[in-house]
C-alpha cells in the first residue's frame, strides 16, 4: 500500500497554496537585497468627499485595533497607516494547524490622500467605530466662500446695497 505524508490530492493542493501564501506574504522567505521591503498586499477601501465646510475620509479597517492605527498630516497629505495582526492562531507545539482557506491579509499598510492646501490641519478629527475610521478635515477660513462687497472708486459707498 502506498503511504505518504499527504493522504489526498486536496491536502497537497492546500499545502501548496499555504506555501505560496507564505512566500507572497514574506513569511519564511528571506527578503531580496535589492528589494528590502515587500509590496503591500492590501490597502483599506476608502471614501473621500467634500462638504461646504470640510473634507471627509472614511476608511474600512476591519479587524484592526484602534491602538494599531496611525493618522498623520504633512504637507497636504493625510496618511493612514497601521498593522493588522495575524488572523490565524499560531500552531501550538506538537500540534498541527490545518488551514483550508486563508484570505484575510495581515501585516502593515499605509494609504495617503492628497488634500488641497486650504485645510485647517490643527482641527482634524479622527473617530474609529465598528471597523471604520472617520476623518474630518475642516477647510481653512481662507478657503470658505464669502461675499465680497463692491465699493465705488472713491470707496465711499457700496454699490450693492
Amino acid at each position: 500500500m502506498f503511504t505518504t505524508h499527504y493522504p489526498t490530492v486536496i491536502d497537497r493542493m492546500l499545502d501548496w497554496s499555504r506555501q505560496m501564501d507564505a512566500a507572497v506574504n514574506g513569511r519564511g522567505v528571506e527578503p531580496v537585497a535589492d528589494y528590502p521591503s515587500r509590496a503591500q498586499l492590501w490597502l483599506p477601501a476608502i471614501d473621500v468627499y467634500e462638504t461646504d465646510s470640510e473634507f471627509v475620509v472614511a476608511a474600512d479597517l476591519p479587524g484592526i485595533h484602534q491602538e494599531n492605527i496611525d493618522v498623520s498630516f504633512d504637507r497636504g497629505a493625510l496618511t493612514i497607516s497601521g498593522t493588522r495582526a495575524a488572523t490565524l492562531p499560531a500552531a501550538k507545539e506538537n500540534t498541527q494547524l490545518r488551514v483550508f482557506v486563508s484570505e484575510r491579509t495581515s501585516g502593515t499598510f499605509s494609504r495617503s490622500i492628497r488634500l488641497p492646501q486650504h485645510v485647517d490641519a490643527e482641527r482634524i478629527d479622527a473617530t474609529f467605530s465598528d471597523g471604520v475610521l472617520l476623518l474630518k478635515v475642516p477647510k481653512a477660513k481662507s478657503a470658505m466662500p464669502r461675499k465680497i462687497t463692491v465699493r465705488d472708486a472713491a470707496g465711499a459707498r457700496a454699490l450693492t446695497e
